[in-house]
């Protein structure tokens, strides 16, 4: 199963949360609300989720081995390390 395409729906600036995107698999599967995340020490993702009865959250979709996993992980990361070079080559919106 092969990543075909990568795309940042959307940027924040502030909070842990950096980024939301979606992927397309083999050009007929996409999976959406995929999160980047930032904390102290490195970026990572986190898989879609929804929330239980209990207030816990439970996967929606997950990699089953480490090996997808990373390249899932290195597809989103360069896509929004991409995204974030366009957003700050993106001219300035001039205020009215």
């Amino acid at each position: 199963m092969e990543i075909t395409d990568v795309k940042v729906r959307k940027l924040f600036d502030e909070g842990p949360m950096k980024a939301v995107v979606s992927l397309t698999f083999d050009g007929q599967l996409a999976m959406h609300d995929i999160k980047v995340i930032q904390t102290r020490d490195k970026m990572f993702i986190v898989m879609p989720s929804r929330k239980n009865p209990d207030d816990t959250y439970r996967d929606i979709v997950h990699p089953i081995n480490a090996e997808f996993r990373a390249k899932l992980e290195s597809a989103v990361l360069a896509a929004y390390d991409e995204a974030l070079k366009a957003a700050a080559e993106a001219p300035a919106e001039e205020e009215i």
